[in-house]
């Protein structure tokens, strides 16, 4: 827990105590040892509301454990174990209450809530973005330099109001949160704590601040690297202030000048900055107000490196294992595209992270990524045939801003490139990217992408999905429903066949045969016509030229006879539609399998050619050593 401000005296000498020393660091703990004892039955401050830690040297000295404590690997996942040693701190004195201690170890385990470590760094913009109502106009993310170990450090830098040393003293604390408008992002009070922790093992804070007339700045520290290397059983944070009102900072002391002297011992000891001079030269930096942090002694992967890359774009952070991902293979023409959109960048690339973390724009703030700012992306700009439509949740009480508008639509590079999903914002901050409620491996939904904001249900502490909360899941049916009935609707506009094709088919292909059926019957009504006429004319030639009536009957059915024969013989039949539209489909359905076809025949024709052009290449190349050690040969001979 954070150092809190006391009024009991604690004389501690105050001498040059190294890390590294062992000998001399216990020469000092059992000096120390002796003055707590004595100084342990005073009363705290009654205006102390932190738990209340004792700011001895001692505390700050190696144990005699620290060489089994020291950090084997730099790795974040591998962080937390180590060996806990049994406290060696006294008893508490009658009229002392002892207080529940949080380990170090909670502090690596509270961090393992991100398991993304570009969902940490958003958290931390998320804190400078709630500044924008105390006046912050940006944030800057950027590499710093450690000269003392020739290490990269993170830093984060914004010109928000600052914390006072109360409001620093609570940031660092576990679980406190000040933040109750319904605007900002953060609410648990936990984000700085996991975040920090989470891209490295150590984290310095830098703040100044305005409050009630006063002009203060204060330093604090939260080093796990410190906790461990020095065997604590307790979270203890030193930290320092001034009061910058006057001409020059003035340390604030709450006990005695022995007390602040030891937190800034400590604080030079374990941080990047060796001297109190350069620690003063980081609040240059912040101005009037603002705060900075550094977070060094960043993590490493598996393999050692440092999980965040700042070499492989100078504008940019990367995550080093996700921007590496197939290196050095051939890609194929269907994953290169995909590879470059954004839905895949977000993965590994912090820029372009960052662009969509806010569903609307600043118009006074700025994201700063290492000097170049962040231009904010919505893709819901870039949808195609995009459609807005309102759902409403069943909640017990509605509010207005229950009702959610999402815009719906097809990604530009449809139908050639299989992206799809929902970017999910809760109060304007990217919660879930591209989240796929259509089944995998359907075809349905292909290519149609959502984005809307959900302020109705909650997000997780991590800030990367949301508690699924049977509002969740009616919100994810909900979803299914409207990327379906889009689909339906819209898929033929992009070149995809909609689902109903077959049966929107049968009925053209019933409403041809009901027309030809009536053609058909409308031809024989008039061959029936045609033919009463012509009979009834012989009928009267042949009653004036007085032949019998029998040989009218029998040469009548006889020519009635053979018209239905030739209609029945030399007519074509019936025109079968469902074949014709069948064979339509199968045909279109060939002649794409056969355009795939060329084009991968054609690829891999590329690719032999250039195999070929190497090994003819390797050839030439051999056949001129060849020939090279036949002349040596020849000329040894």
């Amino acid at each position: 827990m954070p150092l809190p401000p006391k009024t009991g005296k604690n004389d501690v000498p105050i001498e040059d105590v190294h890390s590294g020393d062992d000998a001399h660091v216990e020469a000092v703990v059992a000096a120390s040892l002796a003055k707590n004892d004595a100084s342990s039955q005073k009363t705290p401050s009654p205006q102390v509301e932190l738990v209340q830690q004792e700011t001895s040297a001692s505390s700050f000295a190696p144990s005699e454990a620290s060489d089994r404590q020291t950090i084997e690997s730099r790795s974040f996942w591998k962080a937390g174990d180590y060996v806990v040693v049994p406290s060696s701190k006294p008893a508490p004195f009658q009229g002392h209450l002892e207080h529940a201690r949080v380990h170090p170890k909670f502090l690596h385990s509270n961090a393992t809530s991100h398991k993304w470590a570009f969902g940490a760094i958003a958290e931390l913009v998320d804190n400078a973005v709630d500044e924008i109502q105390n006046g912050a106009t940006f944030v800057k993310i950027d590499k710093l330099d450690i000269m003392k170990d020739n290490s990269p450090a993170l830093c984060f830098l914004d010109d928000g109001g600052g914390m006072d040393p109360n409001s620093i003293r609570k940031c660092m604390s576990l679980g406190y949160s000040s933040k109750k408008s319904k605007t900002t992002i953060g609410q648990y009070g936990n984000g700085f704590k996991t975040s920090t922790m989470r891209l490295g093992a150590d984290v310095i804070v830098f703040s100044r601040a305005m409050h009630s007339s006063r002009a203060t700045q204060s330093v604090g520290l939260l080093s796990y690297t410190f906790l461990r290397r020095t065997g604590q059983d307790d979270v203890i944070v030193p930290m320092i202030d001034f009061d910058i009102s006057g001409h020059w900072a003035e340390p604030i002391i709450y006990s005695s000048p022995d007390d602040w002297s030891a937190n800034l011992k400590t604080i030079l000891d374990w941080s990047p900055f060796t001297s109190k001079e350069e620690l003063m030269l980081q609040f240059d930096d912040i101005g009037s107000h603002g705060t900075k942090i550094v977070i060094y002694n960043l993590w490493l992967n598996d393999e050692g490196i440092y999980e965040l890359s700042f070499d492989n774009d100078a504008e940019d952070i990367m995550l080093r294992d996700e921007a590496n991902q197939g290196a050095g293979e051939k890609l194929s023409k269907k994953v290169v595209p995909l590879r470059s959109h954004i839905s895949y960048r977000i993965r590994y690339s912090l820029r372009a992270y960052v662009s969509m973390l806010y569903l609307r724009k600043f118009s006074k703030f700025k994201i700063i990524l290492r000097g170049k700012t962040v231009d904010q992306f919505n893709i819901a700009d870039e949808l195609k045939y995009s459609e807005v439509i309102r759902y409403t949740p069943q909640l017990v009480v509605a509010p207005k801003e229950a009702t959610v508008v999402t815009t719906i639509g097809f990604i530009k590079e449809a139908p050639s490139l299989n992206v799809s999903g929902y970017n999910v914002y809760h109060k304007n901050r990217l919660v879930k990217p591209f989240w796929k409620v259509v089944a995998e491996g359907s075809s349905r939904g292909m290519g149609v992408v959502g984005v809307l904001e959900a302020n109705f249900i909650e997000p997780a502490h991590d800030k990367q999905d949301f508690e699924r909360s049977l509002l969740f899941v009616r919100l994810e049916a909900k979803l299914k429903q409207m990327t379906m009935d889009y689909w339906k609707g819209h898929c033929h506009l992009v070149g995809y066949q909609p689902s109903n094709f077959r049966s929107k088919n049968e009925e053209k292909q019933a409403h041809i045969r009901q027309s030809a059926g009536h053609s058909t019957n409308s031809q024989k009504e008039l061959l029936a016509d045609q033919l009463d006429i012509g009979l009834a004319a012989e009928h009267r030639n042949n009653l004036s030229s007085n032949q019998p009536i029998a040989g009218l009957a029998v040469t009548s059915m006889q020519c009635l006879s053979h018209e239905k024969h030739d209609t029945s013989v030399g007519a074509p039949g019936p025109l079968s539609v469902d074949k014709v539209c069948e064979e339509n489909i199968q045909l279109f359905m060939r002649c794409e399998e056969y355009q795939l076809k060329e084009r991968e025949l054609k690829q891999t024709v590329v690719e032999l050619e250039k195999e070929l052009k190497e090994i003819q290449n390797k050839c030439t190349h051999l056949y001129s050593l060849l020939e090279a050690k036949r002349k040596q040969k020849s000329v040894k001979g």
